[in-house]
């Protein structure tokens, strides 16, 4: 078992982050774990590798001590993630965080037109974040501004899709995988999907599967983490 001196000089500890938990409160229930039960300074350095939504789960990499300092690096890596579409339907936040608020057309919706629109998101793409994210415009984050019932102009910005792969069609839900860079937000890939189909589509799953080289698979839960810990302080 690691020990305080091992979590100072730099761990990366590999969370399976569970539905409707913040990142935030993820990577806080580690740090007073970590202070109460293994005895490490009140003041130590701990911070995630890349936000994962409340509504999203999976890989949480946290970063300890001096490996802090490699957080920069590791968020900007590969991600892979996997989750559904439901296709005939939007949200203002493309995912469940907001109900339903437009129906499209599906009928014309078949496996050859999904599997040809794939091609469209491969390679360099420009993508508009969603309104409801975190991301800051006039020194407010977007969700306040969308909370608020106001409407801003998002500007697009350049994110690549290295692999998007169909893995289940049973319409209106289709499950996939995909590779992209540092900033994709899958929510918004989801919203233009559905349109680049003359339809709609939200995220209802989603699941994020690799950092780079770190896998989930590897990964272990919160409080599972917490009870590793021994209390012999």
């Amino acid at each position: 078992m690691n020990t305080v001196e091992d979590y100072l000089n730099g761990q990366i500890i590999l969370i399976d982050k569970p539905l409707n938990w913040t990142s935030f409160q993820a990577v806080n229930k580690l740090k007073y774990a970590l202070i109460n039960k293994l005895g490490l300074p009140k003041k130590f350095k701990i911070g995630h590798a890349g936000t994962l939504d409340p509504l999203a789960t999976g890989l949480l990499l946290v970063c300890t001590g001096k490996f802090t300092k490699r957080i920069t690096e590791l968020q900007g890596q590969a991600k892979e993630y996997t989750g559904t579409f439901y296709i005939g339907a939007t949200t203002p936040s493309y995912d469940l965080e907001t109900e339903i608020d437009q129906i499209y057309p599906t009928s014309h919706i078949d496996e050859d037109l999904i599997h040809e629109t794939i091609k469209q998101f491969l390679g360099e793409i420009d993508q508009k974040p969603p309104i409801y994210s975190a991301i800051k415009k006039d020194g407010v984050r977007l969700y306040e501004h969308a909370r608020a019932g106001e409407i801003v102009e998002i500007a697009s910005r350049k994110t690549t899709i290295h692999e998007f792969e169909i893995t289940r069609i049973a319409l209106p839900e289709i499950d996939f995988r995909v590779v992209c860079s540092k900033g994709t937000y899958i929510r918004s890939l989801a919203y233009d999907f559905g349109k680049a189909m003359n339809s709609g589509s939200h995220l209802t799953a989603l699941r994020r599967t690799k950092i780079g080289d770190y896998n989930v698979i590897d990964g272990i839960d919160v409080t599972a983490f917490e009870d590793s810990l021994t209390t012999d302080v």
